[in-house]
């Protein structure tokens, strides 16, 4: 026999009624006694909490807690824990975040719902199917329960569709994801309350999607500070109308701070390499934007070439220029033979990362790559030229660079050049460790460094270790058991490291015997990744060990995918290994399939 209801329950579920019957007059419920209202707010589902917090009375009203501001303060506190406890049962697995001190719950949740609600519309709305307004879509069942659970289906059918949703909870919006099939005129009627300071369009294809999207855009004029293009498909025409909506009729230009295009296209780019209203957005925002990435567009040289020579007209405070995964190899060919009095002025001094990842770039663009950022961004501090056939000769040149820069006031601090053929790698650490200024982070996988016998890349790598590198990966370059051996003698002194990814190695159980070395002499690690490397189930003590060794501050350490993940018991033997009580360890489970790179 199930037990009776208390009192109180049924208390609750009373005024919980009575508050999804949309009553208002609902500041009643602020004269309750504070053990009855505060047992309340935990029991309400999302609906409901929203609606008795937009009963909450105003400062300015005549009731106690205009008197009483600890009182209302407390509420406050209440209702934001409430709002806390509500997303993180529904999303938990959105739930890591370094500091909550300063989030809004409330704006969160129901931000996080609407773009829920305009996901789930694509399900049931195509371009050449739909006849009906946007806002008539019907949002599943399961999204209604989780506002209100039973009593939002088998109330007023306006919960189902997707205009009460959004223009209920569209001013919660600050960051939004839409596909092409929002992208009609209607939507700026139904998200007319908000203020938008992100937004991320994917798909975008015809005129008509445009026209509704510049309409958004130019509703959110004064708030957008990101926009991002995804997968698009536009003509130059279509490309200039949306840059002419984010800088004409009231736009102001100096709001925008981050502007993407990826893996998009532009279809007549032969005839119109660089659509001119993306050159006129450019130059109108250069004083504010400070991240722009132009990343996998089918870019040519010419087009990169364009871009380039408008920021630099511009004298852009752009921090970020990202030209990834394009062809643009020529793309600075001209920079050398401009004249000095062209050169005049011009400069992107606040450039601090540049990406120019898998670009088939060769060393002749690496020689004009020294030229230009020595003369134009003299502040460089981050570079990523990985997957590019730069080979040992274009290596090089980049090399001289970097000695050059070493004498800056801003040396380099991050280089990045995995997968660029090269075939030895212990100059090139050797160089690197005798910089006037030691880089932070570098970043030289999947390289085949060990290719030429006898040239004691493990030595090279436990030297320049010891030159004050904080972060470094050095996975699939074939170290194998000597490798690691050979880096484990060198290492004399305490080491700055904070990050080493030395995966895919094989190195067995030497591996093991560098990471209790490095463990032991670098005091900041924080973050290993140690899979794939033929580590065999012997080596759990000894892992065991410098786990102990390393007192908690290890937060993430990678087993993957070797075959001590097949001793039984392991994940419960490496379990009391954790940092701030979660587990810190990955294992890849017995049944896993195994895969093992570089086989010995």
């Amino acid at each position: 026999m199930s037990e009776a209801p208390s009192l109180i329950s049924l208390c609750i579920k009373s005024i919980k009624d009575a508050i999804l019957d949309e009553n208002e007059n609902l500041s009643y419920l602020y004269q309750l006694p504070p053990e009855l209202f505060d047992q309340i707010l935990p029991n309400l589902p999302p609906l409901a909490l929203q609606f008795l917090q937009d009963a909450m009375p105003s400062s300015s009203s005549n009731d106690d807690d205009s008197v009483n501001p600890l009182k209302k303060r407390k509420r406050f506190e209440g209702f934001d824990e409430a709002w806390k406890i509500l997303y993180k049962s529904r999303w938990p697995e959105d739930v890591q975040r370094d500091d909550e001190s300063n989030i809004d719950w409330q704006q969160l949740y129901w931000e996080k719902h609407l773009q829920n609600c305009l996901n789930a519309t694509l399900e049931s709305v195509s371009i050449t199917l739909f006849g009906r307004s946007l806002g008539e879509v019907d949002i599943p069942d399961t999204l209604l329960q989780y506002i209100s659970h039973e009593r939002c289906v088998n109330r007023s059918r306006s919960y189902s569709k997707l205009t009460y949703h959004c223009e209920r909870f569209g001013l919660y919006a600050r960051c939004l994801r839409l596909q092409s099939v929002h992208c009609a005129a209607e939507l700026v009627y139904l998200l007319r309350n908000t203020r938008l300071e992100s937004l991320d369009v994917h798909w975008l294809k015809s005129k008509h999607q445009v026209d509704g999207l510049c309409k958004l855009l130019e509703q959110n004029n004064e708030t957008l500070k990101s926009i991002e293009f995804v997968s698009c498909k536009l003509l130059a025409t279509l490309v200039s109308a949306i840059c002419d909506s984010l800088h004409v009729k009231g736009f102001k230009p100096n709001v925008i701070e981050s502007f993407s295009i990826k893996r998009s296209s532009f279809l007549d780019s032969q005839s119109v390499p660089l659509p001119l209203g993306l050159e006129s957005f450019l130059m109108a925002a250069s004083s504010n934007l400070t991240s722009l990435i132009l990343s996998d567009n089918h870019m040519s040289g010419k087009t990169a070439k364009m871009v380039f020579d408008t920021l630099l007209d511009a004298k852009s405070g752009l921090r970020v220029l990202d030209l990834s995964e394009n062809n643009i190899s020529g793309w600075l060919s001209h920079i050398k033979w401009v004249s000095k009095d062209r050169q005049a002025n011009k400069y992107m001094k606040s450039l601090r990362v540049l990406n120019l990842r898998s670009n088939n770039l060769r060393k002749d663009d690496v020689d004009c790559l020294k030229y230009a950022a020595m003369v134009y961004m003299p502040n460089l501090e981050v570079l990523n030229l990985s997957d590019n056939p730069l080979q040992y000769n274009g290596v090089s040149i980049l090399v001289s660079y970097l000695k050059e820069k070493s004498n800056s006031d801003t040396p380099l601090a991050e280089l990045h050049l995995e997968n660029c053929q090269l075939y030895s790698g212990g100059g090139l650490l050797d160089d690197l460790a005798a910089l006037n200024v030691p880089l932070k982070a570098l970043s030289i996988g999947d390289n085949p460094l060990s290719s030429f016998p006898h040239n004691h890349l493990g030595a090279h790598l436990g030297r320049f270790l010891c030159s004050g590198i904080q972060a470094i990966d050095i996975k699939r370059t074939g170290l194998g058991k000597s490798g690691f051996s050979d880096a484990q003698k060198e290492i004399t002194k305490e080491l700055n490291l904070v990050h080493i990814n030395i995966s895919g190695n094989a190195g067995s159980v030497n591996v093991v015997e560098f990471l209790s070395k490095v463990i032991s002499q670098a005091p900041n690690l924080i973050s290993v990744d140690a899979s794939s490397n033929w580590i065999p189930m012997e080596s759990v003590p000894s892992i065991c060990s410098f786990l102990n060794a390393a007192k908690g501050k290890l937060g993430h350490l990678d087993l993957q995918n070797n075959p001590l993940c097949n001793k039984p018991g392991i994940a419960s033997l490496l379990a009391e290994f954790q940092l701030d009580g979660k587990p810190n360890i990955l294992i890849s489970s017995p049944q896993a399939t195994h895969h093992y790179d570089n086989d010995p």
